[in-house]
């Protein structure tokens, strides 16, 4: 392992540890990384002894400024590309009513024993005697080479003593395309209730990251099978199912979001539109009915679902700015480019689209594509021809009508000008009646063609312009 340590940072590191007599290891993701062969610029190290005073040792010789965290027993600082983190090698304990540990010294193995799993428990020594030497205790290389997810304790406890560690597994599982050990799959079901004491944010945390996977599929059936998504998502869990009545089925709503959310993982990494990806048909269990001539309808759960929006992301910390009124509007809009796919569509339809997605109408049109999940190539074809023809038509109105991002040509101070008029319930529906006369192609979008509509509307309003009041 020695050639893995050859940055100048573990020699210095090394020099520390030999002149102080203290035992020093690197541990956790910079191993496993190696033997991942990925990149890492986090460096953890362990020390027998004091972590924040060989921190502070550190800091001096290269010259680095150190974060002590007195309450946690570690200290971290940034040198060149790297972050290095310290900790004294610790043995933990815990109450059932906290994920804080009861913390004492420990020794190496004791602190690998702490370690969530074994691919983040080993450990190279940094000592003079065995540079470079894996310690590697719990098979953590062979469980890297059988891609698997496994707790160096048993599971059971691993997870009682920290929940937030049943989605840790989960997320390394979908971020690794590693599978999940048994026996830690069946202590996450058991336990999962004690979710409840982990902090929404840390939580959402480990679910954001999951969603930024390339395949965020395989975390969230691992969370539906083991129950984790009932308790801290059960809008998402309650797509699942099936209905029949009178030999007619619905599709599986929860797959189906599942396989629109891996299809826009392909064209973007963009997370708040892989979340619309997942919010999209989210209302479509209390919108749910069965008309005997049509079968199964969905009526309104765009716009259900849009209204879902602002709670869930309040229930999962998400934050409530633009990022959450860009889902809301991807969730409102998301049927809209269906229609458009018909053969006869009217201008007006397609300057409307345009007008409301504005600068987001890419981002809608990736959304619509993601969401056809037909396994027949021919209805798949079909599909992705229709928005082909809609992206054109887009196009088309966008460089003719100017309607993206629209601004009214006439202002409300331009109306209230004009007639002699306070703020008021005249201005906005004479502004109302000029974007409506331009959307439906009744003028053009100038600003000349709206102040003669203005002036007309006005005067249908019984307003005169103060040109033409008496004096």
């Amino acid at each position: 392992m020695k050639k893995n340590l050859e940055h100048p940072v573990f020699k210095v590191l090394a020099g520390i540890a030999d002149e102080n007599h203290i035992e020093a290891y690197v541990i956790g993701g910079y191993v496993r990384d190696i033997f991942l062969k990925r990149p890492s610029k986090d460096i953890d190290v362990v020390v027998l002894g004091n972590g924040i005073e060989f921190a502070e040792l550190t800091g001096k010789q290269l010259k680095s400024k150190v974060a002590v965290f007195k309450n946690f027993g570690t200290a971290m600082l940034k040198y060149r590309d790297l972050e290095l983190e310290f900790v004294g090698a610790r043995k933990e304990s815990y109450r059932a009513d906290s994920r804080k540990p009861i913390v004492e010294n420990g020794t190496i193995k004791d602190d690998q024993l702490r370690r969530d799993f074994t691919i983040n428990a080993l450990a190279i020594s940094l000592n003079k005697e065995n540079f470079g030497q894996l310690v590697d205790p719990f098979n953590g290389v062979e469980d890297l080479n059988n891609k698997l997810i496994r707790t160096p304790l048993d599971a059971e406890i691993t997870f009682s003593d920290d929940p937030l560690r049943m989605m840790r597994a989960i997320r390394f599982a979908t971020q690794l395309n590693f599978n999940i050990d048994d026996q830690a799959l069946a202590a996450i079901a058991k336990q999962k209730e004690r979710i409840s004491i982990v902090s929404k944010e840390r939580i959402t945390d480990e679910l954001n990251k999951i969603i930024l996977s390339a395949v965020p599929s395989i975390g969230f059936k691992y969370l539906f099978d083991t129950g984790l998504l009932h308790i801290i998502f059960p809008q998402m869990a309650n797509l699942y199912g099936v209905e029949i009545i009178k030999g007619k089925g619905h599709k599986d709503n929860f797959y189906h979001t599942l396989q629109v959310l891996d299809n826009i993982c392909e064209v973007t990494e963009d997370l708040w539109l892989r979340w619309a990806a997942i919010l999209h048909d989210i209302a479509k269990p209390p919108t749910k009915r069965f008309e005997e001539n049509h079968g199964w309808t969905f009526h309104g759960h765009e716009d259900k679902g849009a209204r879902m929006v602002p709670q869930i992301f309040s229930q999962l910390k998400l934050p409530l700015n633009e990022k959450m009124k860009f889902v809301q509007k991807m969730v409102q809009l998301h049927l809209r480019p269906i229609v458009l796919a018909q053969e006869v569509v009217t201008d007006s339809a397609v300057r409307r689209v345009l007008f409301d997605a504005g600068e987001d109408i890419e981002s809608l049109m990736l959304l619509c594509n993601a969401d056809v999940t037909t396994k027949n190539e021919y209805k798949v074809k079909k599909y992705r021809n229709n928005f082909e023809l809609v992206k054109q038509k887009l196009k088309d109105v966008e460089e003719r009508d100017k309607i993206r991002n629209w601004q009214p040509p006439v202002s409300g101070n331009d109306i209230m000008e004009v007639f002699g008029l306070a703020a008021g319930k005249e201005v906005g529906m004479i502004k109302n009646a000029i974007r409506e006369a331009i959307l439906e192609g009744e003028i053009t979008n100038s600003p000349g063609e709206a102040l003669a509509f203005m002036l007309r509307k006005g005067k249908e309003f019984g307003l005169i312009p103060i040109t033409e009041q008496p004096k």
